[in-house]
């Protein structure tokens, strides 16, 4: 089917309070699916560091000031979506209360809240970050070697997959609700709750033999010599994930091995070990290249491990995360078919999915303003000490 409707998310607004990574994601997830974001960032003005702005434009507002949060109030009605990235009782104390402020102001408002630990929690008003998420959803502590301390997969796990991902889903659902109802909803996400539902399938198999063992002892975490990574001759790695008896059978083809050469069963989780041992010094008999042009085209389950510049230096395109065929979202790599939103088209889009410039505050918002709402400096709104502020209350 050809591509002839714009992007499902066409002419939502959202407004993004400016946060760090898991609510910028979100926000850009919906940029890159067609709607506009307008970032809210602090006056006075600071360098951000984000760079998940994709398409996005600025404003800067001084939020201590009641000319700022007048704006915010006057914006709040001709939007769809606002992204709450703060820990509990920020956006209250503003005088923003999501129930008691903005969906009064805007009953059709979709307000996507995203924090770190559950807002019901013992540990609802305390710092943290992703290890801290992941820690105590029990997910932490699926992953590392036997023996070894629990290992933290950097940060996607709990900021992102299930941070601002499900945060992103969250709102999709909303949008859906509102269709059907035609009224807003505060939408409440949480790195707890979503890191755990994540991990479902360990977390199930903690009853079975799946993943009942001691921590980097189980198939898929691994202890099993056939879901491994190994290194090659010239020092870099190969992917192995050979679970089932005939994909095991063409990785044993593929390093010239009969099963009576192989000193153990694969089935026999005591004689793992040794086979570990065993493949990793076939392994290194030769480059990771080498294995490449062996194992592509077959069912050997054997991958080269590519590192993000190797990615970047082979051209690898990074395209959207879904492709919808009749509305697809917009190209993440630059020059591509896809195109910026007509609402602040183009500015803040430096990306091509391996850099991105990031979006400075204040740039374009402006212009967003205009676009949405008609405003215009000096007219409806003014700049105070770097922030925008509503000018006359009574006129508007």
């Amino acid at each position: 089917m050809a591509a002839t409707q714009s992007p499902p998310l066409t002419g939502i607004r959202v407004l993004e309070f400016a946060g760090l990574a898991p609510g910028p994601f979100a926000g850009m997830l919906l940029a890159d699916y067609g709607a506009t974001v307008l970032r809210l960032d602090r006056a006075p003005v600071q360098p951000s560091s984000d760079q998940l702005t994709r398409r996005k434009t600025s404003i800067c507002v001084n939020m201590k000031s009641p000319g700022g949060i007048a704006l915010i109030k006057k914006i709040i009605p001709n939007v769809d979506v606002v992204i709450d990235p703060f820990r509990p009782g920020v956006l209250e104390k503003l005088g923003l209360s999501p129930e008691d402020v903005l969906l009064k102001l805007n009953p059709r408002l979709i307000v996507g809240r995203m924090t770190g630990f559950r807002r019901d929690g013992k540990y609802s008003m305390m710092a943290g970050h992703d290890i801290n998420y992941i820690a105590v959803s029990g997910v932490l502590s699926l992953f590392g070697r036997k023996g070894e301390k629990p290992y933290p997969p950097g940060n996607v796990v709990g900021d992102f997959a299930g941070g601002g991902a499900m945060c992103f889903i969250g709102i999709l659902l909303a949008l859906l609700s509102k269709q059907r109802t035609g009224g807003g909803q505060v939408v409440e996400a949480n790195m707890v709750d979503g890191s755990a539902i994540l991990a479902s399938m360990p977390r199930l198999g903690l009853k079975n033999q799946v993943w009942n063992r001691e921590r980097g002892t189980n198939m898929l975490d691994g202890g099993a010599p056939y879901y491994e990574t190994y290194e090659t001759k010239d020092g870099k790695y190969v992917a192995v994930g050979a679970i089932e008896p005939q994909f095991y059978a063409a990785l044993l083809k593929g390093l010239s091995l009969k099963p009576s050469e192989v000193p153990g069963d694969r089935d026999n989780k005591a004689d793992w070990p040794k086979l570990t041992e065993f493949f990793t010094g076939v392994f290194k008999k030769k480059t990771r290249s080498e294995w490449e042009a062996i194992f592509d085209g077959t069912d050997a389950c054997c991958t080269p491990v590519f590192t993000n510049a190797e990615l970047e230096a082979q051209g690898f395109d990074q395209r959207p995360a879904v492709t919808l065929k009749a509305t697809p979202g917009y190209a993440v790599t630059e020059g591509d078919s896809g195109r910026p939103p007509a609402e602040g088209q183009g500015i803040g889009w430096e990306g091509s999915g391996w850099s991105e410039k990031g979006l400075e505050p204040g740039k374009g918002g402006e212009e967003t303003l205009g676009q949405w709402l008609g405003w215009a400096k000096g007219r409806q709104y003014d700049v105070e000490e770097s922030g925008l502020v509503l000018k006359d209350t009574a006129k508007l």
